[in-house]
């Protein structure tokens, strides 16, 4: 879908307490367009999780773990935004973002908790979805919807197992080999 690779780096993981967001992190990148995922410290069972749904569901999409995250941003081979309430407001730079992607690869930082002040410094962009508390899931989510202008939306997946039948009532999945 991409010209150039769109990674998403979670930052930050505290056991117990991020798991679900952690993996919810990982799948809503996954389902909105990025083509991987890097959770930092201990987060084998999001890893898990996002890997299995990856395979039901199709990719590609890659799951990685990283035990430097700081080295990650500061090494990355493209531009980097840091989603954070504090940046500049998503409507004002996503041209910007939009038009850079194209050119290179792109590594969205969302936090866990508090952010080191070099992460604001290292990003080329420091964006907010909103200057409002909220969730990190839902600013990735406009973040990326804003970045691919909806056409993440209609992504095909490969490898898929399963799919879901969408409907107006109800819920449905069946296996991808019931469908030929």
């Amino acid at each position: 879908m991409n010209e150039h690779e769109v990674a998403v780096l979670r930052l930050g993981h505290r056991p117990g307490r991020d798991n679900r967001m952690t993996t919810h992190v990982g799948l809503t990148a996954r389902a909105l367009g990025a083509d991987r995922v890097l959770l930092s410290g201990d987060a084998g069972g999001s890893r898990d999780t996002i890997e299995d749904i990856t395979a039901r569901f199709g990719g590609p999409f890659a799951v990685e773990q990283t035990d430097e995250p700081k080295r990650v941003i500061r090494e990355f081979p493209g531009r980097v935004v840091h989603l954070t309430m504090y940046g500049l407001p998503v409507q004002d730079v996503e041209g910007e973002i939009r038009t850079a992607c194209r050119e290179g690869p792109l590594l969205v930082v969302v936090g866990a908790e508090k952010v080191p002040f070099d992460v604001y410094e290292r990003a080329d962009w420091n964006v907010g979805v909103t200057n409002q508390p909220h969730s990190e899931v839902a600013g990735l989510a406009v973040f990326l919807d804003r970045l691919f202008e909806g056409r993440e939306l209609d992504r095909e997946w490969a490898g898929a197992t399963h799919r879901v039948v969408p409907k107006s009532t109800g819920k449905e999945v069946v296996p991808v080999d019931a469908e030929e």
